[in-house]
C-alpha cells in the first residue's frame, strides 16, 4: 500500500499541474507547469523503480521531486500572487515541499522515521491542492 501511495503522489501532482494549466489560461509562461509535468512522470517511473531497491533510494528519488517540484510552485506562486490573487497555498506548498524534500534526503539514512513522515508530507500536500484549486476557480469565476 505504502509503494502505491509513493507512486500515486507525484502522479497525483502531475493531473493538478493539469488543472493548474487550464484554471490560470492568460497569465504568464506555462513553461515551468509543463516542466513540472515531465518531472512528475519522470519521478513516477523513478519511485517504481526505487521501490524495487530499497527505501533509502526510494526517500532520496521523492526528496530530490520535492525540492524540484517545490521550488516550481514558490516561483509560481510568488509570480502571480499580482496577477492572480490568493497564491498563499501554492506558496505554502512550495516551501513545505523543499523542505520536506531536503528532510527526506537528511533520512534517506534512517528509512523508519522517512516512510512515516511520507504520510505527513502527503496530507498537507493534498490540503494545499485543495486550497490552490479552491482560489484559482474563485478568480477563473471573477476574471470571466
Amino acid at each position: 500500500m505504502t509503494g502505491f501511495l509513493l507512486l500515486l503522489y507525484p502522479a497525483w501532482d502531475v493531473a493538478a499541474t493539469f488543472f493548474d494549466i487550464q484554471a490560470s489560461r492568460g497569465t504568464s509562461s506555462k513553461l515551468p507547469q509543463y516542466v513540472n509535468i515531465v518531472i512528475g512522470v519522470l519521478t513516477t517511473v523513478a519511485v517504481g523503480v526505487a521501490l524495487k531497491q530499497n527505501v533509502p533510494t526510494v526517500l532520496l528519488v521523492f526528496g530530490t521531486w520535492a525540492i524540484i517540484t517545490g521550488l516550481i510552485q514558490l516561483t509560481l506562486g510568488l509570480g502571480r500572487r499580482r496577477t492572480l490573487g490568493g497564491q498563499w497555498p501554492m506558496i505554502l506548498s512550495g516551501g513545505q515541499s523543499v523542505i520536506a524534500g531536503v528532510s527526506f534526503i537528511a533520512m534517506a539514512h534512517s528509512p523508519t522515521i522517512g516512510i512515516l513522515n511520507l504520510a505527513g508530507y502527503s496530507a498537507f500536500g493534498a490540503l494545499y491542492f485543495l486550497l490552490a484549486a479552491f482560489r484559482l476557480g474563485k478568480a477563473q469565476a471573477i476574471q470571466q
